[in-house]
């Protein structure tokens, strides 16, 4: 079987690779494709898996976004010309989802983020199915038009978490607070002030901050930042404390024991107040309330392990959904659709 995973993340560029991992095992043939972005290319290398870089981001405008993505496309269906692959799998690519569909390519999606208006209206449409956590109620999906959806214990970071080994012991001055930036050129962000360098600031105050950017490498007055690529689900588990405003990082944390404080504009969302309630030391806060949170939490180490190891890994639920999904194709000749 031909598989094709496509990355536009750093998120996604883990979970393909312990995706791609999962499948070879068994045989198959995998091809990862990404694009140019701050937090693919060196993730990809650090890991040791073979992307292909096709186009890039760039989210200076509307415009840049649109032309970057139509262009991608193109080039994604040039590449597979020749070679149609037998299924398509991604955690919500756009442009793996035109191509695919355009080539009556079966797609599996994942997905986590149902306020992700733009992507939710791009994607699901086209998806045969998705796959998704419990934690989020189905009409949020279906909403947008997901004809199957199958649900699993657990959130999708627990794909690379359940097994995972910190690769290395970071030298940092304890403690050790790491504040991720708010992801400010995503769609659903627009418009929205970023408090975390702010907040990052303040923490100073309590123990050594080293502050995760998204764009670029400025330096911050008072705040440590990383010249070359860090492993942050690696970072995270030599921290004594992780602030961000929701995402990858928050649940890589929380889900390894490590206290972690989401800011709650955006980081009050369903797979979060999943993890925070099943017991996982994950706290969504005001902004206001992060250093009063912080002092009460900081370097108190959750023991996870059995929370962790009651939680259901979402690849192998991929691959349940893919067969499913093959299956179907095979009998019904055409289903998916033609090229348009």
């Amino acid at each position: 079987m031909k598989i094709w995973y496509d990355a536009c993340t750093g998120k996604h560029i883990r979970y393909g690779a312990i995706i791609a991992n999962h499948f070879r095992q068994l045989g198959h043939e995998v091809t990862l494709t990404t694009r140019t972005h701050p937090d693919t290319l060196a993730l990809a290398r650090f890991l040791g898996e073979d992307f292909i870089p096709i186009g890039k981001y760039d989210p200076k405008s509307l415009f840049t976004r649109l032309q970057e993505g139509s262009r991608r496309t193109i080039k994604l269906a040039e590449l597979f010309r020749d070679r149609i692959p037998d299924i398509a799998v991604s955690h919500q690519s756009v442009d793996l989802c035109r191509v695919a569909f355009g080539l009556s390519v079966p797609i599996i999606l994942t997905a986590d983020t149902p306020h992700a208006t733009a992507v939710n209206k791009l994607t699901i449409p086209l998806a045969n199915a998705l796959v998704v956590s419990e934690a989020i109620p189905q009409r949020l999906f279906k909403n947008y038009g997901a004809e199957t959806m199958v649900q699993f214990k657990g959130v999708d970071e627990v794909a690379w978490i359940k097994d995972f080994k910190p690769s290395k012991i970071f030298e940092l001055k304890k403690p050790l607070i790491v504040v991720r930036q708010m992801e400010t050129n995503a769609s659903y962000a627009l418009g929205k002030t970023d408090t975390t360098e702010k907040i990052a600031g303040k923490l100073t105050s309590l123990g050594n901050v080293l502050f995760l950017t998204r764009y670029g490498k400025p330096k911050k007055k008072g705040l440590i930042i990383t010249k070359d690529f860090v492993d942050s689900a690696s970072l995270v588990a030599h921290a004594d404390l992780v602030v961000s405003t929701g995402g990858t990082i928050a649940r890589e944390a929380a889900l390894q024991g490590i206290p972690t404080i989401v800011i709650s504009e955006f980081g009050k969302i369903h797979v979060n107040t999943y993890l925070s309630q099943k017991g996982f030391p994950i706290f969504i806060v005001d902004a206001l309330k992060v250093l009063t949170i912080a002092k009460e939490h900081l370097g108190k180490k959750w023991d996870v392990t059995e929370k962790l190891a009651e939680l259901e890994n979402p690849v192998q639920v991929i691959e349940t959904v893919m067969n499913k999904t093959l299956k179907t194709k095979k009998n019904i000749s055409g289903e998916y659709g033609p090229v348009v």
